[in-house]
């Protein structure tokens, strides 16, 4: 059974359509290998059992019925535990969460269950999304499957370490500052952040909400493109919606790209870049060019402004959205408080975690009066600088690569005590959230040390198709999407 859990969510679909196995049964092996190596790995903060077997029972009546089956209908899923599903606990990693029931579904969350994809459990996370190692869950550290005493990167480490591990085939991430394509890059695996607003944020617990979008982990760039297809579309209970209709992003995966010009980020690989991911980009950019396209150097002057601006903005919205979790309405309430006040901040003084403290302190700070113009306001025209920058750089190439980190997985516990240093790591990642445009990460090789190393590609926005078609183009000439980690 581990040689079907080690298939692509659509050879898996396949086989199932095909009768070679029936969804519970697929589902059930998937549950199975999830309690042999969960307990070394974190990947996930609770199972559950009840609403996937449900629906892969609904598939296999399909079946039963002879009625066609959507998409992806019966491959096993990890679900970020930022997101709502009925009945299930949705914590965000956070004790301040520890017990709440989600009483509603996330609209990629209904999205999955109209389209009979059973959601097998709920992955950890670094608390509220705020971190780049998984190390910053109130519960329990991810490890990365690759190497146990390895970070998975963060924030979607427990998603990307399901996929990586084969306990899901699929996985749902969220992106603020690159916490899908991070974790994807440390656990060899796809990752995919869409344009901002491709996705309803609709039941996501909200970090940035200039920033936060859902998408896509996955071992293929193919399996990513379905689930994209699946969880896209307009909301209309998310204002930052997209009102356009959903694209068939497996169609195009295989067009030439020959004639087709590629930008080289010249700042993101420069200084810092680790020796093995040098390599691993002039591996890429030799490939594309093997491919027929023109590969050419690309400057994104304020690309090096982009943590500053990142750290000011995403603090500053993480310090207003978190402002709800009180002790009043739902959550973490103190048992010793004699008044409001005691009770607000005992509460949350209880409930959050040192990491996602310092945001909001940093936050409020910028926010506040006499700093708001200084900090906030110069963050958000630096937003729009950086934004021309790439729309500049679009003008004259059809996509842009970079490393998708300048280096590969770190050690648990390494950067902890150095939040500047844990900051950095997500250098080449932020830009394409402050312009909102689409970004993946697809393995590009490993390091000496056997740790994958990713390849960042980016593309303007709502060119989903394009992006995925450069990326799928790259796959096809390695076999790195095919070695799994040994667990």
């Amino acid at each position: 059974m581990l040689e079907l859990l080690k298939k692509s969510a659509v050879e898996q679909h396949t086989a199932i359509k095909n009768k070679e196995i029936s969804a519970v049964e697929l589902t059930k092996a998937s549950l199975e290998r999830i309690k042999t190596v969960d307990e070394k790995l974190g990947a996930f903060n609770s199972l559950t059992e009840e609403t996937a077997l449900e629906t892969a029972k609904k598939v296999d009546e399909k079946i039963a019925k002879g009625e066609e089956l959507p998409i992806l209908a019966g491959v096993p899923l990890a679900l970020k535990d930022n997101m709502n599903l009925v009945g299930s606990k949705t914590t965000a990693s956070s004790k301040i969460l520890e017990n709440f029931v989600s009483p509603y579904n996330a609209t990629a969350t209904q999205k999955l269950l109209d389209n009979l994809i059973p959601i097998v459990g709920k992955a950890n996370l670094d608390e509220f999304a705020m971190g780049s190692s998984n190390e910053n869950s109130a519960f329990k550290k991810v490890h990365n499957p690759w190497n146990l005493n390895k970070v998975p990167g963060g924030s979607s480490g427990g998603s990307a370490a399901s996929v990586a591990s084969c306990e899901a085939a699929l996985a749902l991430g969220s992106d603020t500052g690159g916490s899908i394509r991070l974790p994807a890059s440390f656990c060899g695996i796809v990752g995919m952040k869409p344009t901002y607003g491709k996705v309803s944020r609709y039941g996501l617990i909200a970090f940035a909400s200039s920033l936060d979008q859902i998408g896509p982990f996955a071992r293929t760039v193919e399996d990513a493109a379905a689930l994209l297809e699946v969880i896209s579309g307009y909301d209309k209970h998310d204002s930052t919606s997209l009102k356009l209709p959903v694209e068939n992003y497996t169609s195009s995966l295989s067009y030439d790209i020959k004639g087709k010009k590629i930008g080289v980020v010249k700042e993101l690989m420069v200084e810092g870049l680790a020796p093995d991911v040098q390599k691993a980009m002039q591996s890429a950019i030799d490939t594309y060019k093997s491919l027929g396209a023109e590969v050419v150097e690309i400057s994104l002057p304020n690309i090096k402004h982009s943590i500053g601006i990142y750290y000011i903005l995403a603090t500053a919205e993480c310090s207003s959205n978190l402002a709800r979790f009180d002790g009043v309405r739902y959550g973490h309430r103190t048992a010793d408080a004699s008044n409001l006040m005691e009770l607000y901040c005992k509460s949350r003084a209880e409930g959050f975690g040192p990491e996602v403290k310092r945001r909001i302190m940093l936050g409020t700070y910028a926010l506040s009066s006499g700093y708001y113009d200084a900090y906030y306001k110069k963050a958000q025209q630096m937003r729009r600088v950086v934004t021309d920058d790439f729309l500049k750089a679009f003008s004259s190439v059809d996509v842009l690569i970079a490393p998708t980190c300048p280096n590969t997985a770190f050690d648990l516990g390494s950067k902890t005590e150095d939040p500047l240093a844990m900051y950095l790591t997500d250098i080449a990642t932020i830009g394409a959230n402050l312009a909102g445009i689409p970004a993946i990460s697809v393995p590009a090789g490993f390091d000496s040390d056997g740790m994958p190393i990713g390849l960042q590609i980016m593309s303007p926005q709502l060119t989903e198709a394009k992006l995925f078609n450069f990326a799928y183009k790259f796959e096809q000439e390695h076999d790195y999407y095919k070695q799994l980690a040994n667990l």
